[in-house]
């Protein structure tokens, strides 16, 4: 038996219910495992291009600057030393892959956990059809006032295909992400305080998690 749920149209007016999977929408969370993929989801951001020359890779030339004794001055090395300015450096970082593996099946438990989170709070939206008429700022604006999401909370729309008019309508808006389904994450499910589902969405993302 599944989970029933209101679906609204942009004018927050309601159209129909869907069933959502309780497979998928009313599963234990475990913190752990959400900070875990979420971590190595941030890892795998990382550049991890940082980098500096060891004493032996800077271009100097091995002499010793003056001898040891006799002059008065402590005792030196050559000039690629790491005590000296532009000489090499003792421990530097060097170019690395920060990436953190993490298996199909942890992925999907984490979103499902995510998006269970989301239900259970009262942050979820489902809307039946999320393209704006026209490309218009003030029309997007007004959408989020009605579902009252303008209030300074994040929020993150989930569409089932490429809809211009919303993304382009909702760009200069702060707080606010539009993704396609198949882009749905544990991270921005977690850092975006509402998530708003378009209902075909939502039978692509059970299909992808079961």
């Amino acid at each position: 038996m599944g989970i029933k749920v209101d679906v609204y149209n942009l004018n927050k007016e309601k159209v129909s219910e869907i069933e959502l999977n309780e497979n998928i929408f009313n599963v234990p969370i475990k913190k752990h495992l959400l900070h875990f993929v979420v971590v190595a989801q941030l890892s795998a951001k990382r550049a991890g291009t940082a980098c500096a020359k060891t004493r032996g890779e800077v271009i100097y030339s091995g002499r010793k600057l003056w001898r040891q004794k006799g002059t008065g001055r402590a005792r030196v090395g050559d000039a690629g030393s790491p005590i000296r300015v532009g000489g090499g450096v003792v421990f530097p970082p060097k170019p690395r892959d920060y990436t953190k593996k993490v298996n199909k099946k942890v992925k999907k438990a984490a979103l499902k956990m995510a998006l269970t989170d989301k239900l259970k709070n009262n942050a979820l939206f489902i809307i039946d059809d999320l393209e704006l008429p026209e490309i218009k700022t003030k029309r997007f604006v007004e959408v989020l006032k009605r579902f009252e999401l303008n209030n300074g909370k994040k929020i993150v729309f989930v569409v089932s295909k490429e809809h211009e008019n919303l993304e382009k309508s909702s760009r200069n808006v702060p707080n606010v992400k539009v993704l396609r389904w198949e882009g749905l994450n544990v991270y921005d499910l977690l850092v975006y305080d509402f998530l708003v589902l378009e209902e075909p969405a939502v039978k692509s993302i059970e299909e992808a998690l079961l």
